[in-house]
């Protein structure tokens, strides 16, 4: 009988026990009429159902398809005008398992057409005071005569082709329909004014120095250009309204381009008649640059560019630039550059990095430019996969910042001095390493850009976080002094901060439309950077996170991957289930703030606690009548206090002992832990964003140690969460986040003992005493 008694009142305090715990577990309602609101639900809800072109693995299917588009154009510059014209036939490839009876082609230069509704989508107000530019601008410019001038459409036999153009877009009528496996060859002929990309910070245009009455052109989305239609958007027609960047199909380029024939120029693809556009001087110097590595060469000298500024030449010169499996094509041309080239060996081969600036670029261009490209090549081919192309490009362009195949311009300009500062150097390298990072995603990792802002953006800024780091380490010379690493603008968890914990009202998750998103740098570049970085370092560790980046892009390399795709590859790649992750950072707003609420001591008593007593009492037993017990007794309670004023110890316990001496052996008790102080630690998470407790406990010989409990910790309770703690060390300190890692908006409720937070008031009060 009393050993059922003894069972009886063990499994009664294991149940006590067991509803306690629960008590700490807030578990989501699943009732009906109710919604799973749980952060660790499934995004079965949210991601599109895996079929035969997109695996669940996030792998491409057996049945996946791309269209292609091949262009074979003559493009002739007008550099007198600024007017530029072309005659394009582009042959499209249906590799759909769909019958096609319409095509559509991109005009995103009627963006800037004088009856343009791009601007009209954006509210405004009179502004109560404004620079005398801006007023003019806004009320007393006519608008910029942009926009493609269509002179003809026609098939390969040279009939007119019906076509109809809704702004940005053109839809062409097929003759028949286009079937599965057939190819169609049409023509467009066509031309516009080039604008001023200083003026409305254009991703294309020219740049006028009137100094030396010159242009400086970076040329893109210059060409009417077939839009995608895959197995997720069907056409992805939408409208460009100068935001939102663009969705291509690959395929093969031959493109000739008549220009001014002292001008320098540069592109997409192989230049496939150097030796006619090249001077004797400049091809030894470029088979020179071919086997360097160190240094760039000078192709072009800066003496050699300020002396055809001054003279125009009245002939022309025609390049030839020839690309197999691009998504797109984008040049540069002018009197005014210098040009250097340096080789980098990536996998193997040999890859050019290349420069093209004015004397204005100088000598900051001349010094870091090409390093900077050969730096991101190395990076991003560690990160993802070889570079496959045999050039990068990096076009210096005032205020510029923008990216195609192979080529990219960018901003960065010492002042008429040369003179620079640390802000216009580091943001000069960064711009290159950025855009040049495009070349991977998504110029290769080809996502939908007018869709998926994120899918590029997003990717290419945590990718530039780790090369920035990188050429800091590669180039320690082009650090200024006083930095010992990189200063990386986006990428660490604190740097969102300000962003991730400001008004909501401005605010969108990452999983909305570009076009759409407040506050697009931060939702578009910097937050997902941000949690790729918390993903890689904090979550899932180095080794697992880059094994699963480089499957994503190595899977996607040269086809159309959607946010699914890269979520369901992460997973797959590396057994780590994320959809808790991406709920939160991803699909929603929340911000990220987990505290300290509370934290109990407690001894070993071999006195019953009050606890105890009165689950006794309320059973109609006796103390005698339980089994053996360990007791805990919390510092400070009345149970602490009585067994104080009795003179009974609170730091053993004579159970325990007797357990140890009668299970165990003396060698096997040396071996066995003795802690002396037990702690309760409360965790609270004021936030929604759900994300590992990093706990950093100090003890009271300064000694320290990091503590981290998965996210998975809040799956039963949303709000807070308890942990036990024993230790052989007293512990004076508790930390949470201590090196923040999880972009933490408020770290006032970080620490125990409470840190007092010194106000601004208090710190203006003690600045001015000092």
């Amino acid at each position: 009988m009393k050993i059922y008694k003894y069972f009886f009142l063990s499994m009664a305090f294991l149940s006590v026990q067991a509803f306690a715990q629960e008590q700490e577990q807030e578990k989501p309602e699943t009732k009906t009429g109710h919604t799973n609101n749980n952060k660790f639900k499934q995004l079965y809800d949210e991601f599109s159902t895996p079929n035969m072109f997109r695996t669940a693995s996030g792998a491409p299917g057996p049945s996946y398809y791309q269209q292609q588009a091949d262009y074979k154009m003559d493009i002739t510059l007008d550099d007198d005008k600024a007017t530029i014209s072309g005659f394009e036939t582009i042959t499209y490839h249906n590799n759909s398992p769909d019958e096609l009876t319409y095509l559509w082609v991109q005009l995103d230069q009627n963006m800037r057409a004088k009856d343009s509704k791009t601007p009209l989508i954006e509210g405004s107000g009179v502004a109560p005071a404004q620079q005398p530019s801006g007023f003019v601008s806004t009320y007393m410019k006519e608008p910029f005569d942009g926009g493609f001038n269509i002179m003809e459409v026609k098939e390969a036999g040279g009939k007119a082709l019906q076509h109809t153009i809704n702004r940005t877009m053109m839809r062409v009528e097929l003759p028949k329909p286009l079937k599965s496996g057939e190819k169609f060859s049409f023509s467009i002929k066509w031309w516009y004014n080039i604008n001023n990309h200083v003026d409305g910070r254009g991703r294309s245009g020219y740049e006028y120095f009137e100094k030396d009455d010159n242009r400086a052109y970076v040329i893109a989305q210059f060409y009417p250009r077939m839009a995608v239609y895959n197995d997720v958007e069907g056409w992805q027609n939408s409208q460009f309204w100068g935001r939102d960047e663009f969705a291509l199909p690959f395929g093969d380029f031959e493109v000739n381009i008549t220009v001014p024939a002292d001008h320098i120029l540069d592109g997409t693809g192989e230049l496939v008649n150097r030796k006619d556009v090249f001077t004797k001087e400049m091809m030894n110097r470029y088979e020179k640059a071919k086997k360097s590595y160190d240094e760039p060469v000078i192709i072009v000298t800066q003496a050699e560019a300020e002396a055809a500024e001054k003279n125009k030449s009245i002939k022309t010169k025609t390049w030839k630039l020839h690309a197999k499996n691009v998504r797109d094509f984008a040049f540069t041309t002018s009197r005014k550059y210098i040009w250097d080239m340096m080789a980098v060996n990536i996998g193997g081969k040999d890859i050019m990095a290349v420069s093209l600036y004015p004397k204005e670029g100088n000598p900051l261009w001349e010094d870091w430019s090409t390093k900077a490209v050969a730096s991101t090549l190395k990076s991003y081919s560690r990160m993802t996969f070889d570079y496959p192309y045999h050039k990068a490009i990096s076009v210096h362009a005032k205020n510029q910042g923008m990216e195609y195949p192979m080529i990219c311009w960018n901003y960065g300009r010492p002042d008429e001095n040369g003179n620079y500062s640390d802000r216009t150097k580091y943001g000069m390298m960064s711009v290159i390493i950025h855009e040049v990072g495009h070349n991977f995603f998504p110029m290769i990792v080809n996502s939908d850009e007018r869709q998926w802002t994120w899918m590029d953006e997003g990717l290419n800024t945590f990718t530039q976080y780790v090369a920035e780091q990188d050429f800091g380490k590669w180039y320690p010379d082009a650090l200024s002094e006083g930095d010992e690493t990189y200063p990386s603008r986006r990428g660490p968890a604190a740097k969102i901060i300000p962003y991730m914990g400001g008004n909501q009202d401005f605010i969108a998750p990452i999983m909305t439309k570009g076009l759409n998103t407040y506050q697009f740098g931060s939702n578009a570049y910097s937050k997902p950077a941000t949690a790729l970085n918390i993903l890689r370092t904090t979550i899932m560790g180095e080794e697992l996170f880059d094994y699963a980046y480089r499957t994503y892009a190595q899977r996607w390399m040269f086809k159309h991957p959607t946010p699914e795709d890269f979520f369901r590859t992460m997973e797959d790649a590396s057994a780590v289930d994320l959809d808790w992750f991406w709920r939160g950072w991803f699909y929603t707003t929340d911000w990220v703030d987990i505290g300290v609420k509370d934290v109990k001591k407690y001894y070993v008593s071999s006195e019953p606690n009050k606890y105890v007593k009165d689950i006794v009492a309320q059973r109609g037993m006796k103390i005698s009548d339980l089994p053996p017990l360990v007791y805990m007794v919390e510092e400070g309670s009345e149970d602490y206090k009585e067994s104080l004023k009795n003179g009974s110890a609170v730091e053993n316990s004579s159970t325990l002992k007797e357990y140890l001496m009668d299970n165990f052996t003396a060698d096997e008790r040396k071996n066995i832990k003795e802690p002396k102080y037990f702690y309760s630690i409360t965790f609270e998470k004021p936030g929604g964003l759900v994300m590992p407790i990093i706990v950093e406990y100090t003890y009271s010989d300064g000694t320290s140690k990091t503590e981290t409990y998965p996210a998975q910790i809040w799956r039963y309770n949303d709000k807070e969460v308890s942990k036990s703690v024993a230790s052989d060390k007293e512990i004076v300190k508790i930390t949470v986040d201590p090196n923040l890692e999880t972009a933490d908006i408020d770290t006032s409720n970080n620490s125990w003992p409470k840190e007092v937070q010194q106000s601004d008031f208090d710190k203006f009060k003690n600045q001015v005493r000092d």
